[in-house]
């Protein structure tokens, strides 16, 4: 596979939520309902959409900041995940062209990598329950890996280390804005996916392709 930039691609790194999942709903409704619960705050959905894939802390600090609420983390984020890992029992199912998307890759012998701001317990449980065991990847980096979240190129950085590649042989696929100048900025080509934000979105964010989904990518010469 060759980027924009010509050098070829060995791994691909793929964000979580909203590539291989949709999980952003559910943990939308853990939040309200957390707010709710503990701090006795009604917050909008839409009050959480700047913070997409910028880590729970961030996710959950945001709309709180707005509201004038003062979160005790770890404690909300962690009632958050309970509620969270609860909304998706037999709920959450894996998006469009994952698992034959990956076998495709594996197949080809190109390394994979999951890359989420989200933690660990999140990862876990969201690549259980669309059925992909962590032995389906390479490397897993999850956001307790890292001190700077996305925007910041840290995590991808890291994946790429994980996998034993250069960042310039990495493919990024995101869903995110976030997450897209994440991967701009650790040097690495990447496709937007459509299922949280517009095209023109994801391209001004820096998406080399965009696509609706791993089902409906464009045309990567992956050998």
């Amino acid at each position: 596979m060759r980027p924009v930039s010509g050098k070829a691609i060995h791994g691909i790194i793929f964000d979580m939520d909203g590539v291989l999942c949709d999980s952003e709903p559910f943990i939308c409704k853990a939040a309200q309902q957390m707010f709710r619960e503990r701090h006795s705050l009604v917050v909008q959905a839409e009050d959480f959409a700047p913070f997409v894939g910028t880590g729970e802390d961030r996710f959950l600090g945001g709309p709180a900041e707005k509201y004038g609420c003062r979160i005790n983390l770890p404690a909300d984020k962690d009632r958050t995940y309970a509620i969270y890992l609860e909304l998706i029992k037999g709920k959450l199912e894996p998006l469009a062209g994952t698992g034959d998307f990956i076998a495709e890759c594996r197949a080809k012998k190109i390394k994979l990598a999951v890359a989420t701001s989200a933690d660990k317990v999140k990862m876990n449980g969201n690549l259980a329950e669309i059925g992909l065991p962590a032995e389906s990847f390479d490397a897993l980096v999850c956001g307790n890996e890292v001190v700077h979240k996305k925007p910041h190129p840290e995590i991808f950085l890291l994946a790429a280390k994980k996998l034993g590649l250069p960042p310039e042989n990495c493919l990024v696929i995101e869903d995110a804005p976030n997450g897209l100048k994440a991967a701009k900025a650790a040097g690495m080509a990447a496709v937007g996916l459509t299922t949280s934000f517009d095209k023109a979105t994801l391209k001004a964010a820096g998406a080399d392709w965009t696509a609706p989904d791993l089902a409906h990518l464009p045309s990567l010469p992956i050998k």
